[in-house]
């Protein structure tokens, strides 16, 4: 067991270098616990992940959830049906974010933002309220952003150690209609594009 322990912890600090904005965090805050390791083992057995992380799949209902938003306001998903709702995983810590973020102000929440058929909402990972308020004005982004505190939101959609930046499209039957990770010019251009013809 105590072997076993020893691989995932080398395993997960292996991903943590080589993945860009991994699930953990940089420096010291990436050290895991023995028993966080076995924790995260025991998720990723029991989910079916696929290549990127994800264990929700593209035609499934979307994972319900409340959220507190950096405001005070709580939202629950499932009071958003009948609307095109994205979800984007971010962190402050998470330079692929601070990259996507900027594009996903300018290209999809201040052209839909006054659609009342249309609501995005950002995640961030593990973090409080202070250092998600900074972030949001760091980045510029005007978009609700929430608190997900130990990624319990962000477990229901991917292996909970696996990395950021993503997007989840739901259409307005509360289905997803797309999951992307990263930032790629191509596949955020297909996702912007995406929800211009759902809002026609």
């Amino acid at each position: 067991m105590k072997k076993k322990i020893m691989n995932v912890c080398g395993v997960a600090l292996l991903a943590v270098s080589l993945l860009a904005c991994s699930g953990q965090k940089k420096g010291a805050e990436a050290t895991e616990s023995a028993s966080d390791a076995v924790k995260v083992t025991a998720e990723a057995t029991s989910a079916q992940a696929d290549s990127t992380g994800y264990i929700v799949r593209i035609g499934e209902m979307a994972p319900d959830f409340t959220i507190t938003l950096t405001d005070g306001k709580q939202v629950t998903l499932s009071s958003l049906r009948g609307k095109v709702v994205m979800l984007q995983f971010t962190a402050s810590w998470c330079g692929v974010c601070r990259k996507e973020m900027p594009f996903i102000e300018k290209d999809i929440w201040l052209k839909h933002k006054d659609n009342a058929d249309f609501a995005l909402i950002g995640i961030d990972r593990d973090e409080p309220l202070e250092k998600v308020l900074a972030f949001a004005k760091s980045t510029g982004v005007t978009y609700p952003l929430g608190l997900d505190p130990g990624a319990d939101i962000f477990a229901k959609y991917a292996l909970r150690d696996a990395g950021i930046t993503r997007n989840v499209l739901i259409d307005r039957e509360g289905k997803i209609v797309k999951l992307t990770r990263l930032y790629n010019e191509e596949e955020f251009a297909s996702l912007v594009q995406q929800i211009n013809e759902m809002l026609k």
